[in-house]
């Protein structure tokens, strides 16, 4: 049987895996799914409709689950927050659950999540992250596999960030940043992050090496990102992560409203890619 402190509030129609433990002052909703392995701190609280996989820590004063902050909800709306495995929520994380009818914001697995930092409502966050302390994620923000947001980052509603992608602390995005680059300052890319693909586990020599030339088109040879995508369009011989980084792009040009958000910049003097 799970190990419920006598002092946590669970509702009797949550359904906990025989091995949580739920610390005192823990408050777990109805509607609630916790998995095998999955340890909740002292006064974390689970709101309805939020699912944990296996293995994920909620530490104290973290709420999952919470009402989005959009003042034309309706708490009545049945929506979700959608968590996989080996997650860690330090203290005082907010997420929030979706805004429309059986919408979910998403997380994926082996994330982490530091002190006070904030996904609102229909994020969908990949696997492998660093949520630094403070950072900010606004409704419908996309955050990619092993991305790393340095302290109080900030990223606009409908902001895409591509995998791998590093930034500088107190930084922000209000436009698309695709995958493999250093951002800085507000929609300033720097340089390709270097560092994050040389430690990237499956990257081959020949994968860098197209990703350089893919951020080269894209950024150095002074052509509109419709221009260079027409221009990476022309290298059949790419392997997957530099198509990812071009299919990034494809979906930046194409975007529609509200995401029509627009490729980040390079930031003038930017850093070498190599």
């Amino acid at each position: 049987m799970p190990r419920i402190h006598p002092l946590a509030v669970v509702d009797p129609s949550a359904v906990l895996a025989d091995d949580v433990e739920v610390g005192a002052g823990a408050v777990v909703e109805a509607g609630v799914s916790v998995g095998a392995g999955c340890i909740l701190r002292p006064h974390s609280v689970l709101r309805r409709g939020t699912t944990l996989g296996q293995r994920n820590l909620v530490d104290s004063f973290a709420v999952l689950g919470g009402d989005p902050q959009d003042l034309g909800f309706d708490r009545k709306t049945d929506t979700f927050v959608k968590v996989g495995d080996d997650n860690t929520f330090r203290e005082g994380v907010t997420i929030s659950r979706a805004t429309k009818p059986g919408g979910a914001t998403l997380i994926g697995s082996r994330n982490y999540w530091m002190a006070n930092s904030h996904a609102a409502h229909d994020c969908v966050i990949g696997d492998d992250t660093v949520i630094v302390n403070a950072v900010l994620l606004a409704g419908h923000a996309v955050v990619g596999n092993r991305t790393i947001l340095a302290g109080a980052t900030m990223v606009h509603q409908f902001t895409w960030i591509g995998e791998s992608v590093m930034t500088q602390g107190g930084s922000g995005a209000s436009m698309h940043v695709p995958p493999f680059v250093l951002l800085a300052k507000v929609n300033e890319i720097v340089s390709l992050n270097v560092v994050g693909l040389r430690r990237h586990p499956t990257l081959t020599h020949d994968d860098r090496r197209q990703i350089k030339e893919a951020f080269r088109i894209t950024y150095r040879s002074n052509l509109s990102p419709a221009k260079a995508l027409a221009e990476m369009d022309a290298a059949k011989d790419w392997g997957a992560p530099a198509g990812r980084f071009r299919d990034f792009v494809r979906r930046v040009v194409a975007a529609e409203k509200p995401r029509n958000r627009g490729l980040c910049p390079r930031r003038r003097g930017g850093g070498e890619e190599d």
